[in-house]
């Protein structure tokens, strides 16, 4: 008997599992790539101009080439590399986002078992006195024992999908997290580059200054002797020494900036600022990246991992829009409990004390007050944010690669000038130094010489500087390369289905 009543729970809830519906709600369309063959209004130049001087390369734009994982490699520094190593190792960003995903997942992988069959096992034991009046007029009172054990199963039938679209919510979400993390190791990676090279422009800058106070202060000294044999004047040692007061007061402010950026470089690599070596970077440790691969527009929404996560959490909206209409339908569960009952605990589990119990329930919210019905309203606003959302970043995108594209031609514009006016105001001051010492010329004419070029050495070092940091954010504007990186934790199945839905959506249209 009780082996008949076992074969019916379970073949009820086999019946069950096979008897499932169609998911309401909208099914989910990734947004096709925008409708658009380049970056900027104007045409840009396949090569930028060239400087003879390193860091001064042409730089050639190569669209449709894919770009590297490993960007960061094409600046030729060792010394680069292993910081980023390191960094990727020990930035406790990292950690954190890589837990979130691994919690994400969980999350996902504990929604699955909502689509199983429900199985407890209970055993419990009561003393009770029980009145003799509940079994009938004028019977003793008695106090006995109940032992129990049973098995109790149930079911919930999702025919309305709205647990299916609850696992395809989490499973977006968990899509979501994971273009996070890969967002922020190229954020993270980007921030180590552009620092460093910050760090070897300030190295630059200071040694520059030094290089001039050293030259102003025997300039200074000579003046000096010409007040003391008479061919000179106390204000023109004055001048001088105001001169050079001025160019010493400009050194602690880039002292102080190299300082912070060496503080800000420990801590990208996980280190205490006091616990980080100081890397001596200098600019003439980096080679400048000539050959520069930029993506094709329209697969550009596929290798942004900010896109890439927004499209995911506008999936997820999608599928919460689902789980609240399905909210609004019947609810079907079935249940089944065996199991035994006796007064002894001897004799628990004989023939004649089986129990069992098959139950089925339908719920179907008639009256909420209209919370229901305002939830999935909600549900469908807060897709169309996402939506909305969703567009903001990829225009967002495609405004950061047009600014760096167009940077990258200003820049080596603005270096070919600056290093001009530094040949000249070199030339210049060498030619005024000997008119000066020749009696040809006043002080004036030298102080302003001397003023020129000093003004044109750092903006000499700050323009070589702007290429490679605006090649950096180039490649961190393209994406990163991430789909070509097997680092643990980046992206893998993801990157792949991003890449062929970038090759079947070419036609699509921008939502």
């Amino acid at each position: 008997m009780r082996t008949k009543c076992v074969t019916s729970v379970l073949l009820g809830l086999t019946i069950a599992l096979t008897v499932v519906g169609c998911a309401v709600g909208p099914n989910f369309k990734p947004p096709p790539p925008p409708v658009t063959n380049a970056y900027t209004f104007q045409a840009l130049p396949s090569t930028t101009q060239a400087t003879g001087v390193a860091g001064g390369e042409a730089q050639r734009f190569q669209f449709g080439l894919d770009l590297s994982g490993q960007w960061w490699t094409l600046f030729g520094s060792p010394r680069l590399d292993a910081l980023i190593q390191e960094a990727m190792a020990r930035y406790p960003d990292i950690a954190a986002q890589q837990a979130a995903l691994r919690a994400a997942e969980e999350n996902t992988r504990a929604e699955k078992g909502v689509f199983f069959p429900q199985i407890q096992g209970t055993g419990s034991y009561q003393r009770e006195k029980v009145s003799g009046a509940s079994i009938g007029p004028g019977f003793p009172g008695f106090i006995t024992s109940v032992y129990q054990a049973a098995v109790d199963v149930s079911y919930a039938f999702d025919v309305f999908g709205g647990e299916r679209r609850v696992l395809e919510g989490l499973k977006a979400q968990a899509q979501a997290q994971n273009f996070q993390l890969e967002a922020s190791y190229l954020t993270l990676t980007s921030n180590v580059a552009s620092t460093a090279i910050q760090l070897a422009s300030l190295g630059d800058q200071i040694a520059a200054t030094q290089e001039i106070i050293a030259i102003e202060d025997k300039q200074l000294d000579f003046i000096r002797r010409r007040f003391e044999a008479g061919s000179q004047t106390r204000a023109d040692v004055l001048q001088q020494q105001s001169h050079l007061a001025s160019v010493r007061a400009t050194l602690p402010g880039l002292q102080q900036q190299r300082a912070a950026a060496e503080h800000q470089l420990a801590v990208l690599t996980g280190h205490f600022p006091r616990e980080a070596a100081s890397p001596d970077f200098t600019l003439s440790d980096l080679k400048l990246p000539q050959d520069l691969p930029v993506s094709l527009p329209s697969s550009l929404v596929a290798q942004r991992p900010d896109i890439q996560a927004q499209e995911a959490l506008m999936h997820q909206a999608s599928a919460a829009v689902g789980v609240a209409t399905a909210n609004l339908l019947p609810q079907l569960t079935l249940s089944g409990s065996v199991g035994d009952e006796s007064l002894h605990s001897g004799n628990l589990f004989q023939p004649d004390s089986a129990v069992w119990n098959v139950a089925a329930g339908i719920t179907q919210p008639l009256f909420e007050g209209g919370t229901l019905r305002a939830k999935r309203r909600a549900a469908v606003d807060t897709y169309d944010q996402a939506s909305a959302q969703y567009r903001l970043t990829v225009l967002k995108a495609f405004q950061n690669v047009a600014d760096t594209l167009t940077a990258l031609e200003h820049d080596a514009q603005a270096l070919n000038a600056e290093y001009d006016a530094l040949s000249t105001a070199q030339t210049s001051l060498d030619l005024i130094q000997k008119q000066y010492d020749a009696g040809a010329v006043n002080y004036v004419s030298l102080l302003s010489a001397q003023q020129t070029y000093q003004q044109a050495r750092l903006a000499y070092v700050k323009a070589v500087a702007s290429r490679y940091i605006d090649t950096v954010t180039l490649f961190q504007a393209l994406g990163g390369g991430w789909w070509n990186r097997s680092d643990p934790g980046t992206l893998h199945t993801a990157a792949a289905d991003a890449i062929a839905r970038t090759h079947t959506n070419q036609a699509g249209r921008f939502p």
